[in-house]
C-alpha cells in the first residue's frame, strides 16, 4: 500500500469466527445495515472504512454512525485499497479487461510480488477498435462500465493505445504520455487536468471513481470464494453509484 494508506483488517476482532462475507466498495451505513441482514460477520471492502484519523466515534457524525454501526453488530472490516490498485489482478486489471484492452502491460512499476509478478498503479493496452474518436471511445467507456456520466476532452488523436487508472489518477497524464498513449481513462479530474490534457495531445476520459473501480468487486467475491470454500461469500446488492446525471 502507499505510505498514505489506510488499509487491512480496520474493525473487529482478530479470532471472529467467518462463515459468511459481504464485498462492496464502500462501507456505507447502508452495506453495514445489508450485512446485518445477510447475518455477515465480515465486509471486505475497497475503501478504509477509516482513512483519515478518527478522534471520536459518535453518532450524528458520518464515520462515527458507520463505526458504531459496525462494532454494534459485531461485523469486522477488511479493506484493500491501494495495495488492490496496484496488484496484479487488481482493480487497474480488471478496469483494462472490462475496456477490452489486449497487450496490457503497466503503466507505473512499482516493484515485484512474491511470485514475482510486477505491480504497481495503472496499466496501458491496445483498443479492442482502432480509430475511434474521443467521443466514440467515451460512448463505449460509459456503456462498458455503466458510468452516470463520461466527461471527454479530446486531444486531437484517434483512439489507439488506452491507459487506465481507477480512481482518482489525474496525477499521471505525463506518465501516460511516456508510455507512449493517447488516450487515458481514469475519474476525479480536475480542470486544470483537462486543460494539459488537451495541450499534451491527450485523449482525457473521467468515466466517474465509483465506475472505474467497482470492476473489480466481483473478481473479488470469485477470488475469495475459490480461496476460502467453506465461506459463503456475496456481493452488495444496495451499494451503487451515489449521484447521477443530466
Amino acid at each position: 500500500q502507499e505510505s498514505f494508506d489506510n488499509a487491512g483488517l480496520l474493525v473487529g476482532r482478530r479470532d471472529r469466527e467467518v462463515t459468511r462475507i459481504l464485498v462492496s466498495l464502500d462501507i456505507t451505513r447502508e452495506v453495514v445495515e445489508e450485512a446485518a441482514q445477510l447475518d455477515a460477520q465480515l465486509i471486505v471492502a475497497h475503501h478504509p472504512v477509516i482513512f483519515h484519523p478518527v478522534k471520536s466515534v459518535i453518532d450524528g457524525a458520518p464515520t462515527g454512525e458507520i463505526l458504531l454501526a459496525l462494532i454494534e453488530h459485531k461485523i469486522a472490516a477488511i479493506c484493500a485499497h491501494t495495495n488492490l490498485d496496484a496488484a496484479c489482478g487488481g482493480v487497474n486489471d480488471c478496469l483494462a479487461e472490462a475496456l477490452e484492452l489486449t497487450e496490457i502491460g503497466q503503466l507505473q512499476q512499482a516493484g515485484v510480488d512474491a511470485q514475482g509478478r510486477p505491480y504497481g498503479i495503472g496499466r496501458g493496452g491496445t483498443v479492442h477498435r482502432p480509430g475511434l474518436s474521443a467521443r466514440e471511445y467515451a460512448a463505449f467507456v460509459k456503456e462498458k462500465l455503466g458510468s452516470a456520466c463520461v466527461r471527454v476532452v479530446s486531444g486531437g488523436k484517434p483512439v489507439q493505445k488506452v491507459a487506465v487508472g481507477g480512481g482518482a489518477c489525474g496525477s499521471m497524464l505525463e506518465d501516460v504520455v511516456a508510455q507512449g498513449c493517447d488516450t487515458f481513462v481514469t475519474a476525479d479530474v480536475k480542470y486544470d487536468r483537462f486543460l494539459d490534457a488537451k495541450a499534451l495531445g491527450l485523449n482525457l476520459l473521467d468515466a466517474g471513481h465509483f465506475s472505474t473501480e467497482n470492476v473489480v468487486c466481483a473478481p473479488m467475491v470469485r477470488w475469495l470464494s475459490e480461496e476460502f470454500p467453506g465461506v459463503d461469500v456475496r456481493l452488495s446488492e444496495v451499494h451503487r453509484e451515489i449521484y447521477s446525471a443530466i
